[in-house]
Protein backbone atom coordinates (compact mmCIF):
# COMPACT_ATOMS: atom_id res chain seq x y z
CA UNK A 1 0.00 0.00 0.00
CA UNK A 2 1.58 3.44 -0.93
CA UNK A 3 1.93 6.05 1.60
CA UNK A 4 0.54 8.79 -0.15
CA UNK A 5 -2.85 9.86 -0.02
CA UNK A 6 -4.71 10.09 -3.73
CA UNK A 7 -6.36 12.67 -4.43
CA UNK A 8 -10.10 11.88 -4.84
CA UNK A 9 -12.61 13.45 -7.39
CA UNK A 10 -15.42 12.89 -8.28
CA UNK A 11 -17.87 15.00 -10.83
CA UNK A 12 -14.90 17.44 -10.84
CA UNK A 13 -15.44 18.01 -6.69
CA UNK A 14 -12.28 16.75 -4.95
CA UNK A 15 -12.64 15.58 -1.55
CA UNK A 16 -9.73 15.76 0.82
CA UNK A 17 -8.04 13.39 3.54
CA UNK A 18 -10.20 13.97 6.77
CA UNK A 19 -13.16 15.33 4.79
CA UNK A 20 -16.33 13.85 3.96
CA UNK A 21 -18.56 15.20 1.63
CA UNK A 22 -21.84 14.72 -0.96
CA UNK A 23 -21.75 14.81 -4.60
CA UNK A 24 -24.85 14.64 -6.92
CA UNK A 25 -23.34 12.65 -9.89
CA UNK A 26 -24.47 14.32 -13.33
CA UNK A 27 -26.30 11.43 -15.23
CA UNK A 28 -28.42 11.70 -18.71
CA UNK A 29 -31.20 14.70 -18.04
CA UNK A 30 -34.67 13.38 -19.22
CA UNK A 31 -36.85 14.48 -22.06
CA UNK A 32 -38.74 16.40 -19.85
CA UNK A 33 -36.01 18.62 -20.10
CA UNK A 34 -35.06 17.29 -16.01
CA UNK A 35 -31.52 16.94 -15.11
CA UNK A 36 -30.86 13.59 -13.24
CA UNK A 37 -28.14 13.13 -10.99
CA UNK A 38 -26.70 10.16 -9.00
CA UNK A 39 -26.29 10.97 -5.09
CA UNK A 40 -22.60 9.96 -3.52
CA UNK A 41 -21.20 10.49 -0.39
CA UNK A 42 -17.48 10.41 0.39
CA UNK A 43 -15.45 9.92 3.69
CA UNK A 44 -12.06 9.76 3.84
CA UNK A 45 -10.10 9.23 6.60
CA UNK A 46 -6.84 11.62 7.80
CA UNK A 47 -4.02 8.71 7.14
CA UNK A 48 -3.08 6.35 4.02
CA UNK A 49 -5.63 3.55 3.31
CA UNK A 50 -7.36 1.50 0.21
CA UNK A 51 -9.78 2.77 -1.64
CA UNK A 52 -13.24 1.03 -1.33
CA UNK A 53 -16.86 1.53 -2.88
CA UNK A 54 -20.48 0.32 -1.89
CA UNK A 55 -23.06 0.68 -4.04
CA UNK A 56 -26.83 -0.49 -4.16
CA UNK A 57 -29.69 -0.46 -7.03
CA UNK A 58 -27.50 -1.12 -10.02
CA UNK A 59 -30.88 -2.79 -10.40
CA UNK A 60 -33.46 -0.20 -9.48
CA UNK A 61 -35.72 -2.35 -7.69
CA UNK A 62 -33.22 -4.03 -5.40
CA UNK A 63 -33.62 -1.33 -2.76
CA UNK A 64 -32.55 -3.87 0.65
CA UNK A 65 -29.25 -1.94 -0.78
CA UNK A 66 -30.72 1.26 -0.03
CA UNK A 67 -31.92 0.87 2.84
CA UNK A 68 -28.22 -0.74 4.14
CA UNK A 69 -25.95 2.72 2.86
CA UNK A 70 -28.57 4.91 4.89
CA UNK A 71 -27.56 2.90 7.63
CA UNK A 72 -24.07 3.17 6.73
CA UNK A 73 -24.46 6.92 6.94
CA UNK A 74 -26.69 7.19 10.57
CA UNK A 75 -24.02 4.79 11.75
CA UNK A 76 -21.99 7.00 14.60
CA UNK A 77 -19.67 3.63 14.48
CA UNK A 78 -18.78 4.58 10.94
CA UNK A 79 -15.58 6.63 11.17
CA UNK A 80 -13.45 6.37 8.78
CA UNK A 81 -9.52 6.28 10.14
CA UNK A 82 -7.84 5.23 6.86
CA UNK A 83 -8.72 5.48 3.15
CA UNK A 84 -11.95 6.24 1.82
CA UNK A 85 -14.91 5.04 1.70
CA UNK A 86 -17.32 5.88 -1.33
CA UNK A 87 -21.16 5.14 -0.99
CA UNK A 88 -23.42 5.36 -3.89
CA UNK A 89 -27.09 4.04 -2.83
CA UNK A 90 -28.42 4.23 -6.17
CA UNK A 91 -26.55 3.83 -9.19
CA UNK A 92 -29.59 3.19 -11.54
CA UNK A 93 -31.15 6.16 -10.36
CA UNK A 94 -34.09 6.18 -13.57
CA UNK A 95 -34.79 1.76 -12.30
CA UNK A 96 -35.41 3.50 -8.68
CA UNK A 97 -37.99 6.22 -9.97
CA UNK A 98 -39.67 3.48 -12.09
CA UNK A 99 -39.44 1.08 -9.33
CA UNK A 100 -38.16 -0.94 -11.97
CA UNK A 101 -35.10 -3.32 -12.54
CA UNK A 102 -34.32 -2.35 -15.70
CA UNK A 103 -33.42 1.38 -17.57
CA UNK A 104 -35.72 3.49 -19.38
CA UNK A 105 -34.16 1.39 -22.60
CA UNK A 106 -34.66 -1.41 -21.31
CA UNK A 107 -31.30 -2.49 -21.25
CA UNK A 108 -30.45 -4.47 -17.59
CA UNK A 109 -27.56 -2.26 -16.67
CA UNK A 110 -25.30 -5.11 -15.02
CA UNK A 111 -25.10 -6.53 -18.10
CA UNK A 112 -23.92 -2.87 -20.27
CA UNK A 113 -20.49 -2.13 -17.87
CA UNK A 114 -17.99 -0.92 -18.82
CA UNK A 115 -20.20 1.13 -20.87
CA UNK A 116 -19.19 4.22 -23.42
CA UNK A 117 -19.75 7.83 -23.10
CA UNK A 118 -21.63 8.22 -26.72
CA UNK A 119 -23.56 4.81 -26.09
CA UNK A 120 -27.06 4.11 -25.19
CA UNK A 121 -28.99 5.68 -21.64
CA UNK A 122 -27.86 2.43 -19.92
CA UNK A 123 -24.19 2.23 -21.57
CA UNK A 124 -23.23 5.82 -20.60
CA UNK A 125 -24.55 5.38 -17.12
CA UNK A 126 -22.35 2.40 -17.28
CA UNK A 127 -19.33 4.16 -18.25
CA UNK A 128 -19.84 7.24 -15.60
CA UNK A 129 -20.03 5.17 -12.79
CA UNK A 130 -16.77 2.77 -13.95
CA UNK A 131 -14.79 6.14 -14.93
CA UNK A 132 -15.98 8.37 -11.63
CA UNK A 133 -16.01 6.08 -8.95
CA UNK A 134 -14.69 2.35 -9.81
CA UNK A 135 -11.55 3.16 -11.39
CA UNK A 136 -10.53 5.41 -8.21
CA UNK A 137 -11.09 1.86 -6.18
CA UNK A 138 -8.87 -0.93 -4.91
CA UNK A 139 -12.27 -2.79 -3.81
CA UNK A 140 -15.86 -2.26 -4.16
CA UNK A 141 -19.09 -4.10 -2.23
CA UNK A 142 -21.57 -4.32 -4.34
CA UNK A 143 -25.46 -4.49 -3.06
CA UNK A 144 -28.26 -6.76 -4.74
CA UNK A 145 -31.23 -8.90 -3.64
CA UNK A 146 -32.94 -11.34 -5.83
CA UNK A 147 -35.40 -10.90 -8.77
CA UNK A 148 -39.28 -9.47 -8.31
CA UNK A 149 -41.05 -12.56 -6.54
CA UNK A 150 -37.42 -14.17 -5.42
CA UNK A 151 -35.76 -13.97 -2.38
CA UNK A 152 -32.43 -14.64 -1.62
CA UNK A 153 -30.53 -15.53 1.62
CA UNK A 154 -27.98 -13.60 3.10
CA UNK A 155 -24.81 -14.90 1.00
CA UNK A 156 -21.35 -13.26 -0.96
CA UNK A 157 -21.04 -13.99 -4.68
CA UNK A 158 -17.16 -13.51 -5.60
CA UNK A 159 -14.14 -14.71 -7.23
CA UNK A 160 -12.91 -17.03 -4.39
CA UNK A 161 -9.81 -18.45 -6.41
CA UNK A 162 -8.53 -15.09 -5.72
CA UNK A 163 -6.79 -15.33 -2.58
CA UNK A 164 -7.35 -11.86 -1.73
CA UNK A 165 -11.15 -11.69 -2.71
CA UNK A 166 -11.74 -14.76 -0.98
CA UNK A 167 -10.50 -13.29 2.38
CA UNK A 168 -12.78 -10.10 2.25
CA UNK A 169 -15.01 -12.59 1.63
CA UNK A 170 -14.59 -14.52 4.51
CA UNK A 171 -14.69 -11.20 6.53
CA UNK A 172 -18.15 -10.11 5.49
CA UNK A 173 -19.28 -12.79 7.74
CA UNK A 174 -22.22 -14.26 6.07
CA UNK A 175 -22.71 -17.93 6.47
CA UNK A 176 -22.86 -19.30 2.73
CA UNK A 177 -19.93 -17.78 0.13
CA UNK A 178 -20.61 -18.76 -3.82
CA UNK A 179 -17.55 -18.98 -5.91
CA UNK A 180 -18.81 -17.37 -9.02
CA UNK A 181 -16.82 -15.79 -11.81
CA UNK A 182 -18.15 -12.67 -13.32
CA UNK A 183 -20.18 -12.59 -16.35
CA UNK A 184 -19.41 -10.25 -19.16
CA UNK A 185 -21.29 -7.14 -19.14
CA UNK A 186 -21.27 -7.02 -15.09
CA UNK A 187 -19.73 -4.35 -12.99
CA UNK A 188 -17.93 -7.03 -11.42
CA UNK A 189 -16.61 -7.69 -14.89
CA UNK A 190 -15.89 -4.21 -15.51
CA UNK A 191 -14.54 -3.67 -12.13
CA UNK A 192 -12.18 -6.64 -12.64
CA UNK A 193 -10.70 -5.16 -15.73
CA UNK A 194 -9.64 -2.11 -13.94
CA UNK A 195 -8.09 -3.96 -10.62
CA UNK A 196 -11.00 -3.46 -8.56
CA UNK A 197 -11.87 -6.59 -6.38
CA UNK A 198 -15.69 -7.01 -5.83
CA UNK A 199 -17.90 -8.90 -3.89
CA UNK A 200 -21.59 -9.05 -4.38
CA UNK A 201 -23.92 -9.15 -1.89
CA UNK A 202 -27.15 -11.09 -2.48
CA UNK A 203 -30.05 -11.02 0.04
CA UNK A 204 -34.07 -10.68 0.09
CA UNK A 205 -36.21 -9.75 -2.54
CA UNK A 206 -36.83 -6.99 -4.97
CA UNK A 207 -38.84 -4.11 -3.77
CA UNK A 208 -39.12 -5.26 -0.11
CA UNK A 209 -37.01 -4.52 3.35
CA UNK A 210 -35.82 -7.51 4.84
CA UNK A 211 -34.59 -6.71 8.32
CA UNK A 212 -32.33 -9.84 8.30
CA UNK A 213 -30.52 -8.97 4.98
CA UNK A 214 -30.38 -5.35 6.06
CA UNK A 215 -28.86 -6.58 9.00
CA UNK A 216 -26.31 -9.01 7.59
CA UNK A 217 -25.32 -6.61 4.71
CA UNK A 218 -24.56 -3.28 7.30
CA UNK A 219 -22.57 -5.65 9.84
CA UNK A 220 -20.70 -7.16 6.55
CA UNK A 221 -20.10 -3.99 5.39
CA UNK A 222 -18.08 -2.71 8.42
CA UNK A 223 -16.43 -6.01 9.06
CA UNK A 224 -15.01 -6.04 5.27
CA UNK A 225 -13.81 -1.81 6.30
CA UNK A 226 -12.41 -3.06 9.84
CA UNK A 227 -10.50 -5.76 7.97
CA UNK A 228 -8.97 -3.55 5.23
CA UNK A 229 -7.86 -1.40 8.48
CA UNK A 230 -10.19 1.42 7.66
CA UNK A 231 -12.15 1.65 10.78
CA UNK A 232 -11.81 0.69 14.42
CA UNK A 233 -14.60 -0.98 15.21
CA UNK A 234 -15.33 -4.26 13.93
CA UNK A 235 -18.83 -5.05 14.89
CA UNK A 236 -20.82 -8.14 16.00
CA UNK A 237 -18.22 -11.54 16.13
CA UNK A 238 -19.15 -14.55 13.76
CA UNK A 239 -20.92 -17.46 15.09
CA UNK A 240 -18.93 -19.85 12.64
CA UNK A 241 -16.41 -19.65 10.06
CA UNK A 242 -18.27 -19.43 6.47
CA UNK A 243 -18.42 -22.13 4.21
CA UNK A 244 -17.69 -22.38 0.43
CA UNK A 245 -20.31 -23.24 -2.47
CA UNK A 246 -18.35 -24.43 -5.54
CA UNK A 247 -21.35 -25.31 -7.32
CA UNK A 248 -25.43 -24.55 -7.20
CA UNK A 249 -28.94 -25.17 -9.59
CA UNK A 250 -32.40 -24.31 -9.60
CA UNK A 251 -34.93 -26.90 -9.36
CA UNK A 252 -37.62 -26.25 -11.82
CA UNK A 253 -41.35 -26.39 -11.46
CA UNK A 254 -42.49 -30.23 -12.90
CA UNK A 255 -45.86 -29.07 -14.14
CA UNK A 256 -47.78 -25.72 -13.91
CA UNK A 257 -50.48 -25.02 -11.35
CA UNK A 258 -50.91 -23.63 -7.75
CA UNK A 259 -47.98 -23.93 -5.15
CA UNK A 260 -47.48 -25.44 -1.43
CA UNK A 261 -43.99 -24.61 -0.88
CA UNK A 262 -42.35 -26.89 2.11
CA UNK A 263 -38.97 -25.55 2.46
CA UNK A 264 -37.86 -22.00 3.48
CA UNK A 265 -34.30 -19.85 2.96
CA UNK A 266 -31.72 -21.70 5.11
CA UNK A 267 -33.17 -25.30 5.00
CA UNK A 268 -31.02 -28.13 4.46
CA UNK A 269 -32.98 -30.71 2.08
CA UNK A 270 -31.17 -34.46 1.64
CA UNK A 271 -32.09 -36.37 -1.75
CA UNK A 272 -36.16 -36.96 -2.56
CA UNK A 273 -37.34 -34.36 -0.08
CA UNK A 274 -40.05 -32.65 -1.82
CA UNK A 275 -39.47 -28.92 -1.94
CA UNK A 276 -43.08 -28.47 -3.24
CA UNK A 277 -46.50 -29.78 -4.33
CA UNK A 278 -47.59 -28.05 -7.29
CA UNK A 279 -51.70 -29.16 -8.27
CA UNK A 280 -54.92 -27.81 -9.76
CA UNK A 281 -57.19 -24.77 -8.27
CA UNK A 282 -59.61 -27.47 -7.14
CA UNK A 283 -57.22 -29.09 -5.02
CA UNK A 284 -55.73 -32.39 -7.01
CA UNK A 285 -51.99 -33.16 -6.90
CA UNK A 286 -50.33 -32.94 -10.10
CA UNK A 287 -46.80 -33.53 -9.12
CA UNK A 288 -43.45 -32.69 -6.94
CA UNK A 289 -40.35 -30.69 -7.20
CA UNK A 290 -37.62 -32.66 -5.18
CA UNK A 291 -34.66 -32.51 -4.23
CA UNK A 292 -31.72 -34.81 -6.14
CA UNK A 293 -29.16 -34.05 -4.06
CA UNK A 294 -27.92 -33.17 -0.21
CA UNK A 295 -27.98 -28.93 -0.39
CA UNK A 296 -28.84 -25.66 1.26
CA UNK A 297 -31.58 -23.87 -0.34
CA UNK A 298 -30.13 -20.22 -0.66
CA UNK A 299 -33.01 -18.84 -3.27
CA UNK A 300 -36.55 -19.57 -4.03
CA UNK A 301 -39.86 -18.24 -6.20
CA UNK A 302 -42.32 -16.65 -3.99
CA UNK A 303 -45.02 -16.49 -6.01
CA UNK A 304 -47.59 -19.71 -5.40
CA UNK A 305 -48.27 -19.88 -9.28
CA UNK A 306 -46.07 -21.21 -11.61
CA UNK A 307 -45.13 -22.78 -15.84
CA UNK A 308 -43.73 -26.12 -16.00
CA UNK A 309 -40.40 -25.25 -16.48
CA UNK A 310 -39.87 -22.01 -14.32
CA UNK A 311 -37.12 -22.29 -11.81
CA UNK A 312 -38.02 -22.57 -8.17
CA UNK A 313 -35.69 -23.06 -5.49
CA UNK A 314 -32.06 -22.27 -5.66
CA UNK A 315 -29.71 -24.85 -4.25
CA UNK A 316 -26.28 -24.93 -3.27
CA UNK A 317 -23.88 -27.60 -2.62
CA UNK A 318 -21.14 -28.00 -0.09
CA UNK A 319 -18.19 -30.59 0.91
CA UNK A 320 -18.53 -29.54 4.62
CA UNK A 321 -21.62 -31.18 6.72
CA UNK A 322 -24.67 -29.08 5.10
CA UNK A 323 -26.68 -29.77 8.76
CA UNK A 324 -24.03 -27.61 10.66
CA UNK A 325 -24.36 -24.97 7.90
CA UNK A 326 -27.90 -24.78 8.53
CA UNK A 327 -27.62 -24.70 12.21
CA UNK A 328 -24.91 -21.49 11.11
CA UNK A 329 -27.70 -19.74 9.26
CA UNK A 330 -30.05 -19.80 12.04
CA UNK A 331 -27.13 -18.61 14.36
CA UNK A 332 -26.96 -15.66 12.32
CA UNK A 333 -30.33 -15.28 12.25
CA UNK A 334 -30.74 -15.31 16.11
CA UNK A 335 -28.07 -13.09 16.46
CA UNK A 336 -28.82 -10.73 14.62
CA UNK A 337 -32.93 -11.02 14.95
CA UNK A 338 -33.06 -11.78 18.75
CA UNK A 339 -36.26 -12.84 19.83
CA UNK A 340 -38.07 -10.12 21.98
Amino acid sequence: MSSEIPVISIAGQEVKPGESATINMPMVRLYTDTDISVPVHVKRGRKPGPTVFVSAAVHGDEINGIEIVRRLLRSKSLKVVRGTLILVPMVNIYGVLNRSRYMPDRRDLNRCFPGHENGSLASIVAHRFISEIVEQCDYGIDLHTGAIHRSNLPQIRADLDDATTRELAESFGVPVLLNSSPRDGTLRQAAKEVDTKVLLYEAGEALRFDELSIRAGERGVKRVLHSLEMISRKGSKLSSAPVIANTSQWERASHSGIVRSLVKLGDHVQPGDVLAEIGSPLGDVFGQVVSDKSAIVIGKQNIPLVQKGEAMYHLAYFSEDEQEIAVNIQGMADVLLPST
